[in-house]
């Protein structure tokens, strides 16, 4: 993840000229349109999921809830890549797809088996508010993967731009067009160093001990029942405590208030 040298803006401070607003708001501004790379919420699918046996991945709320955890941008114009294992820019080579043109995506700009994607977009977030920008959550791609980063967009003038790495040399990658490239997401910024972090035995918080215990010993009757033609278990397929926020150990059904089972990200529109 690089992000390119700042200009210069006489007269003008940081302040004056780049945060937001600190509701909650996410700008994007094309600073490319002839570079068209879409930004859409990330969907709660993915291929993989599809094709596991009776779609029971589906079943992983956890995994539902990252898939849908921002948003994507997607590649403009197809292209194979391919890395002989070199250390330098040349080592992997592009080839773009018949019918393609400039402004083109991606390039080599670093060496190593690293393909650059150049963003479109200069981002700014509310104040105190960094940028997530990573590969598609939950999605792989054989050969090659993508490198994360987190960047201050609450202040920063230069745009960024989201890096893939080659993990075998001598085989060809193909995107998309249209194919995600790149998934972000806001974070507030420090917030992670304020949490202090402990290890306790399970044993000093006797109600959480009692309610994993139930839980745990339900969880083993429900597995050696699964597998019994004809039980209340096998009929189930899945226990759905966790889907469904119910407290597990709950003596009366309790669920969680809050308890999300899908994300209701808005879309990026046009703006003034």
């Amino acid at each position: 993840m690089s992000t390119s040298e700042i200009p210069q803006y006489p007269n003008a401070t940081i302040a004056d000229t780049l945060t937001v607003d600190d509701n909650k708001v996410i700008i994007a501004y094309q600073i490319n349109k002839a570079m068209h790379m879409p930004i859409v919420r990330a969907p709660q699918e993915r291929v993989w999921m599809d094709e596991t046996r009776m779609r029971f991945a589906y079943r992983c709320l956890p995994l539902l809830i990252a898939n849908q955890h921002g948003w994507l941008i997607l590649n403009n114009q197809k292209f194979k890549a391919e890395w002989d294992g070199g250390e330098d820019l040349t080592a992997t080579r592009i080839k773009w797809a018949k019918g393609s043109h400039e402004p083109y995506s991606a390039l080599s700009h670093f060496g190593h088996g690293i393909i650059t994607f150049s963003i479109p977009y200069l981002f700014r977030t509310p104040k105190g508010y960094n940028l997530i920008a990573r590969g598609p959550t939950n999605s792989f791609k054989d050969g090659i993967h993508p490198l994360d980063g987190i960047i201050e967009t609450d202040w920063n003038r230069a745009t960024f731009t989201m890096n893939w790495i080659f993990t075998r040399s001598d085989y060809p990658v193909v995107f998309e067009k249209d194919e995600p490239i790149c998934m972000i997401y806001p974070m507030k910024r420090g917030e992670i160093e304020q949490f202090d972090a402990e290890l306790r035995d399970l044993e000093t918080n006797p109600e959480l001990k009692r309610s994993f215990d139930e839980w745990s010993a339900g969880r083993m009757r429900f597995n050696e029942q699964l597998h019994v033609p004809g039980s209340e278990e096998a009929r189930q397929l899945w226990q759905k405590d966790y889907f469904q926020g119910r407290v597990q150990g709950s003596d009366t059904g309790e669920r969680f208030e809050g308890h999300q089972t899908r994300l209701n990200i808005k879309e990026f529109k046009q703006g003034s």
